[in-house]
């Protein structure tokens, strides 16, 4: 049964990543940081985020392709094709991101973090704090 979801995009990520080669391949391989951008509207739900804390971010990897089910892991070609769903690939049919981000700064709607490993413009869906 296919169902129609609807997810809230609550807010953007700024930084200085423009390119998947630029990207890192995984958040816990970056130092790179950024800016989550949170909209005003969901700006109460930052309250408790403080920095030194880690937190689980979940992005919409609009500019993935949807289409591809199987990929050469990390993009390396002398590797074997494997299904989407068992590599971290931005390409599947929901872009899904998650990583792991530390918190450098919270202000008001803002938040600056390191271990980016998302593409600048990126939009945010959710953010939880990790579970030490």
């Amino acid at each position: 049964m296919e169902e129609q979801l609807q997810l809230q995009v609550i807010g953007v990520l700024h930084g200085d990543i423009t390119s998947r080669e630029d990207a890192p391949k995984n958040y816990d391989e970056s130092e790179r940081t950024g800016t989550l951008e949170i909209f005003p509207k969901y700006q109460d739900g930052l309250d408790g985020i403080v920095a030194g804390q880690t937190i689980v971010v979940l992005f919409w990897l609009h500019k993935s392709d949807r289409n591809t089910l199987k990929v050469h892991p990390r993009g390396d070609k002398s590797r074997e094709l494997r299904g989407v769903f068992s590599t971290r690939s931005p390409a599947r049919p929901n872009p899904v991101a998650i990583s792991e981000l530390k918190v450098i700064a919270a202000d008001a709607n803002h938040l600056e973090v390191s271990g980016l490993d998302i593409l600048d413009g990126t939009p945010i869906i959710d953010i939880k704090k990790k579970i030490s």
